[in-house]
């Protein structure tokens, strides 16, 4: 089965930075868009960022600037570099990808099972 993996999540300084990783594994003929979403306690889920396989990104408004989704189709994975960390980034961040397992079937959305990441000094 596929599976996306995120990692790189932990407790971090306001204004201290971290680095997500995601990584596609298992039958995976290919992968189309690939993004992070957050969700903090009481909130909905949230798009962060999210890039095309040809390299076309899009933030949430509010975090570009802060926030750099890249990804490395060879390898198939999928990062979020995160600098200037704020306390209100403090959030569950999932990886998501739309990935065909055949060229015989149609793409699927999968999800990670997240990684937490707080920001408090």
């Amino acid at each position: 089965q596929v599976q996306l993996v995120e990692s790189g999540g932990g407790l971090v300084q306001p204004g201290g930075s971290l680095r997500l990783s995601c990584a596609a594994s298992g039958s995976i003929f290919s992968i189309n868009d690939m993004g992070w979403y957050r969700q903090a306690p009481g909130k909905e889920r949230e798009l962060v960022a999210r890039i095309t396989s040809d390299l076309i990104t899009n933030y949430a408004g509010s975090l570009k600037g802060r926030f750099t989704i890249s990804r490395d189709n060879a390898k198939n994975m999928v990062y979020q570099q995160m600098n200037n960390l704020k306390p209100e980034d403090t959030a569950r961040y999932y990886c998501n990808a739309d990935i065909r397992t055949s060229w015989m079937r149609p793409r699927d959305v999968y999800w990670g099972q997240g990684t937490q990441v707080t920001v408090s000094s």
